[in-house]
């Protein structure tokens, strides 16, 4: 394999704020390795797994900034203030954040603190867990023969609770929902997508550790996960996908087709004979 040499300069006193994407490190952007091999301090999130960090050379500092739901965790506006000071020192920061920055990462904030400070930066994109964890998981963001929307969601507003999110509107406006940091609020968010109308018997995955060798996937229904949930003791990180398309699953597996399970034949077909039948 020929060296990558990406025409982008790390220059000292700037921030990349680049997407580590769910954990498997073969899912790192040629941008985001360069980095890890230049920078001069690695600020490094709670899901950004071992595998990936050891691909920085031994040599460069790393500092946790993570946050975990009901954990004690990092504020960020300490975290944003703490890559400023580190750039003003002129070191080339590396942000590394799980997923995508941009999806659910904060990325946005940590980059309008930048601009504030007048700190140069650049964004580099990551896979988020909604599209690459489903992925590993074997299940389509989507499929022609059962969505032509989807909507990703969080399991939290800004105040931390459900409260603000218009789920009667998601519910109607899209035939899959991939719903992230769902966990803490599953029982209420459950409630609320069934008194917008979703059917109990609709499929739903749970997809914990994604794209990791420990992945775990549950899959239920809406009206029964909340039993499955405390029975397989399933915990975050977790992505949860409602919609036909975790029905694919049964014929999409490639992982468990790895291990040797036997995958069903004609998803197609079944899934147009039940939207016909």
């Amino acid at each position: 394999m020929k060296n990558f040499t990406t025409k982008t300069e790390f220059k000292p006193g700037t921030v990349w704020l680049a997407g580590a994407g769910p954990g498997d490190p073969g899912l790192l952007t040629l941008h985001t390795l360069h980095a890890m091999e230049s920078a001069d301090v690695i600020v490094f999130d709670a899901l950004v797994s071992d595998a990936i960090l050891d691909l920085a050379p031994e040599r460069t500092p790393r500092e946790f900034a993570g946050k975990r739901g009901g954990k004690p965790s990092y504020k960020q506006v300490d975290i944003s203030l703490r890559i400023i000071q580190l750039a003003r020192q002129g070191k080339r920061v590396l942000r590394l954040k799980g997923g995508d920055p941009f999806v659910f990462g904060r990325g946005g904030e940590e980059a309008a603190a930048l601009v504030s400070a007048g700190i140069p930066f650049r964004v580099i994109p990551g896979i988020t867990s909604g599209i690459g964890g489903l992925a590993y998981a074997g299940i389509p963001l989507t499929h022609r023969d059962t969505n032509q929307a989807v909507t990703l969601v969080t399991g939290h507003d800004a105040t931390g609770n459900v409260s603000q999110i218009n789920w009667k509107a998601i519910s109607d406006g899209s035939p899959v929902i991939v719903i992230y940091m769902a966990m803490k609020h599953i029982e209420r968010i459950v409630q609320e997508l069934q008194n917008a109308g979703r059917p109990t018997n609709e499929p739903m995955a749970f997809v914990c550790n994604a794209s990791m060798p420990n992945q775990t996937v549950l899959e239920t229904t809406l009206g029964t996960c909340l039993e499955d949930v405390k029975k397989s003791n399933i915990k975050p990180p977790s992505v949860v996908v409602v919609g036909e398309v975790v029905n694919l699953r049964q014929g999409l597996d490639w992982l468990g087709a790895e291990n040797g399970k036997l995958l069903i034949n004609n998803i197609h077909s079944r899934i147009v004979e039940k939207q016909t039948g």
